[in-house]
């Protein structure tokens, strides 16, 4: 009998890797933890000033040394042993949480203070988030890869939908609040450094360069050079940038339902759910060949996505619109994330990731930016239908102008270590 095709999610990186199993429940369960702080500081700071702006400066706390030290970071990565640095940067980045929930139990009515944590914060996930992602190709082999990044994007989805939730029911609880939310979140790095600690050595390849702006360069020369990762960060960047209507999603709102706070929620928990149920059905992912066409495909989709929710009318096609736009983001970013790790030298890995880190966050900010001043010089339906529309249009366009990323096949077999000069497909 022929084999049934499976749907779920592969967990064959599970069963078979018990360091990715570890790495993977370690960072689950942080993430979680992050998110219950993510919650508190914007409480926090909105208790304490009763400002909406106050809250939208934690953005630019966030995404100032994003951009900043998201770049530089790549070439420390390269240049040192991968699991040693995590270890650092989580270690660090549990510290931040332990000070958050120690100025929440000291009662100080300051806002810089969560504003300096929160940058600091930024700063350090900008070094030790890419750096986890180079550890996917050193635990699985090629054919596992793809289903590696669908367990990674099913972690994220746990915490968009999960942790929200949670947080709120513990900063309501009577003597919990949002210290416990800062403290569980500290504690909760535990697992992180535990599923790392265990980890296999990682070091540099021999004649890794020194970081610095000639290291930089270097990777972004790579990138240019090879049509199949400037195509995969283009369509991310076409998504983002012109497709992202969160920042409308308020205006929207109140056009068509008034106002209503909880319909509001109802927006981004429906784009949420799109994600985890795509990524719980993740299975035809890894078998998929042609992924620079599924990428653009999936693209497609969320921007007509998008456009559809823009015009349509009622409350639940609204909201399974924003869910199918939520399922083909999930499915952009696993094939974004397969397609990099497999066209990628180990020698440029953390440098070619910093760059799918800065790009995955400034394009999101730009997107917002981009939305909301449309929808401000037109209304938020012309906003939301053009960027939709658009984003069509540029996937069609990036097919046309890059035909390598639109041929582009995963490899059938572990890549081999080339050097950086070698390693780039001609344009």
């Amino acid at each position: 009998m022929p084999r049934r095709p499976r749907l779920l999610a592969d967990i064959t990186p599970l069963r078979e890797s018990a360091a990715f199993r570890r790495l993977w429940a370690g960072t689950t369960l942080s993430s979680v933890g992050s998110a219950l702080t993510a919650f508190a500081v914007n409480l926090q700071v909105y208790e304490l000033t009763r400002s909406s702006f106050a809250v939208g400066v934690i953005g630019v706390a966030q995404v100032v040394p994003t951009l900043a030290v998201g770049l530089l970071g790549g070439p420390v990565t390269d240049a040192m042993d991968r699991r040693k640095l995590v270890l650092v940067t989580s270690s660090c980045l549990a510290a931040v949480s332990a000070a958050l929930a120690a100025q929440a139990f000291a009662g100080l009515d300051l806002v810089w203070p969560l504003y300096a944590l929160v940058a600091v914060q930024s700063g350090l996930a900008a070094v030790d988030r890419p750096a986890r992602m180079t550890f996917i190709p050193s635990l699985l082999p090629a054919s596992q890869q793809a289903a590696g990044l669908a367990l990674n994007r099913l972690t994220f989805q746990i915490m968009l939908t999960a942790g929200p939730a949670l947080a709120g029911l513990i900063a309501a609880a009577p003597h919990l609040g949002l210290r416990a939310c800062y403290l569980i979140d500290a504690v909760s790095f535990t697992a992180a450094l535990y599923g790392v600690a265990r980890l296999p050595a990682m070091p540099p390849q021999d004649g890794a360069p020194r970081p610095g702006p000639r290291a930089i360069a270097e990777g972004i020369a790579f990138i240019r050079r090879s049509q199949v990762i400037a195509g995969a960060f283009l369509a991310d960047l076409a998504a983002t940038v012109f497709g992202l209507p969160v920042a409308l999603f308020p205006a929207i709102n109140a056009e068509r339902f008034g106002g209503d706070p909880r319909t509001l929620g109802l927006f981004t928990t429906a784009i949420g759910v799109g994600g985890l149920v795509s990524a719980g059905f993740s299975g035809p992912v890894s078998r998929v060949s042609r992924q620079g066409r599924a990428m653009l495909g999936a693209v497609a989709v969320w921007g007509a996505a998008v456009a559809g929710f823009a015009v349509v009318p009622g409350l639940w096609l609204t909201l399974g619109l924003l869910a199918v736009a939520g399922a083909a983001d999930t499915f952009t970013v696993v094939f974004r994330g397969a397609i990099v790790t497999a066209a990628t030298p180990e020698a440029l890995r953390g440098r070619t990731m910093a760059a799918d880190y800065v790009i995955g966050a400034g394009g999101g900010q730009v997107g917002s930016l981009e939305a909301g001043a449309l929808g401000s010089l037109t209304s938020p339906t012309i906003s939301a239908l053009a960027g939709g529309l658009a984003t069509i249009a540029a996937a069609v366009m990036i097919a046309l102008a890059m035909p390598a990323f639109t041929r582009y096949r995963r490899p059938s077999h572990e890549p081999a270590r080339t050097s950086p000069q070698a390693a780039a497909p001609q344009a």
